[in-house]
């Protein structure tokens, strides 16, 4: 969440499609945006609260008092988010992370792109973070092994 809270205007390329994150380490990648995101990302600049102070200029997401939102502040609204759309299962932003590494493993993103885009510095730590299920290795095996 703390990427998200820390994300400044600068960084998001809507016309193009992506994101420029700085995460760890100070260490930047990018990470594309979605045509639902960056709509949405364009309609909320249009309503973004004004700045408090220089400080918070660039910053994407401001509360209401124009103060950088707190990655905890984000959070609580992603889960309050999460609840009312029924979702029943407790989430974190690694959740989040672990369900779009999946996902574009399971179809079929190779997976040196998603180490880059997760940030991982070994390749190990994406095949650990990513699990796929039985189901979709099950089907990739009768799919392309050889049979006689």
């Amino acid at each position: 969440m703390s990427e998200a809270s820390d994300l400044r205007i600068f960084r998001i390329f809507l016309e193009e499609g992506f994101v420029s994150v700085i995460g760890k380490g100070n260490k930047e990648r990018v990470v594309p945006l979605g045509e639902m995101a960056a709509r949405a990302v364009s309609e909320y600049l249009g309503v973004r609260p004004q700045s408090a102070s220089p400080q918070f200029d660039d910053i994407l997401f401001l509360n209401r008092f124009g103060k950088k939102l707190s990655r905890v502040a984000l959070f609580s609204m992603v889960k309050k988010q999460a609840m009312l759309a029924g979702i029943h299962k407790e989430i974190s932003p690694h959740t989040f992370r672990h369900s779009f590494a999946t996902h574009l493993i399971e179809n079929g993103a190779d997976l040196r792109v998603v180490q880059e885009m997760l940030g991982h510095e070994s390749i190990l730590t994406t095949e650990i973070y990513t699990h796929i299920d039985s189901s979709t290795w099950q089907r990739a095996v009768l799919e392309h092994h050889p049979r006689k």
